[in-house]
């Protein structure tokens, strides 16, 4: 028998960077059919799915800031590549037949709907993916803690944080032959030791909230049903009272 999912309503973190795959700039066509994909699992196990996507494929504001321009201008661009990226998984999406809603925080009503949060809600209740685009509106904050915001604002139950590796290292483990893969982290873990998981603005807003993180490797087929039926992959970051600094596998 199949496993009923352990959440009803997620959000999905997706890095900008994972939808370029080996190309190294833009969109990898390929890499967004598949994502498309298991989304489109999700939605047929009746799982309410928002999702956040960064721009870093298209343009990175902290790095066209450190080259000298001004961060605000830069992050405004950041967040317009946002929601380029948005509405390129809303048309793999809707190619497949998943209903899709683009929400963009910076109203630009011909090509998305401004972001209001009954409005997301009311989506995902009728079984539309909702993507939200341009991050929070606002400069100085990074896509990760626009997903923790909206995760909290659409009362999600986790926050799927997709990347290239199966969870959180003690190290990079693309350059430590070592690196220790942890299974469960508190959230006091992740700030005091630094850990790469998502910027501390993110970290800390999930944990005033209680709102559990679980990093998983979006790469691999199938994992992110996998991670919402349950399975113990990736690494989870919880509420501090629920763990300590446990299991490396």
């Amino acid at each position: 028998m199949e496993a009923a999912p352990r959440y009803k309503r997620i959000l999905l973190k997706l890095s900008g960077e994972a939808l370029q795959g080996a190309q190294g700039y833009g969109i990898d066509a390929e890499v967004m059919r598949t994502i498309a994909e298991e989304i489109e699992d999700l939605v047929a196990l009746r799982v309410e799915v928002a999702v956040v996507i960064g721009g870093g494929n298209i343009f990175r504001g902290l790095s066209a800031a450190a080259s000298g321009m001004d961060r605000a201008s830069a992050d405004y661009m950041g967040m317009l590549a946002t929601v380029m990226n948005s509405l390129a998984l809303q048309d793999a999406l809707e190619q497949r037949g998943v209903h899709t809603r683009v929400l963009s925080a910076i109203e630009m009503k011909e090509v998305a709907e401004p972001y209001i949060r009954r409005r997301a809600e009311r989506h995902l209740e009728k079984g539309r993916v909702v993507i939200f685009g341009a991050g929070t509106g606002n400069p100085y904050f990074t896509t990760d803690t626009a997903a923790a915001l909206r995760a909290m604002e659409i009362h999600a139950e986790v926050l799927l944080k997709a990347t290239k590796v199966d969870g959180v290292y003690d190290m990079d483990p693309h350059k430590h032959a070592g690196a220790v893969r942890y299974s469960r982290l508190t959230y006091l873990d992740v700030l005091s030791r630094g850990l790469n998981v998502m910027d501390s603005t993110a970290i800390s807003l999930c944990k005033e909230n209680n709102l559990p993180i679980l990093v998983f490797n979006m790469l691999e087929r199938n994992n992110i049903r996998r991670v919402v039926c349950g399975e113990e992959i990736g690494t989870l970051v919880c509420p501090d009272g629920e763990s300590v600094l446990a299991g490396q596998t």
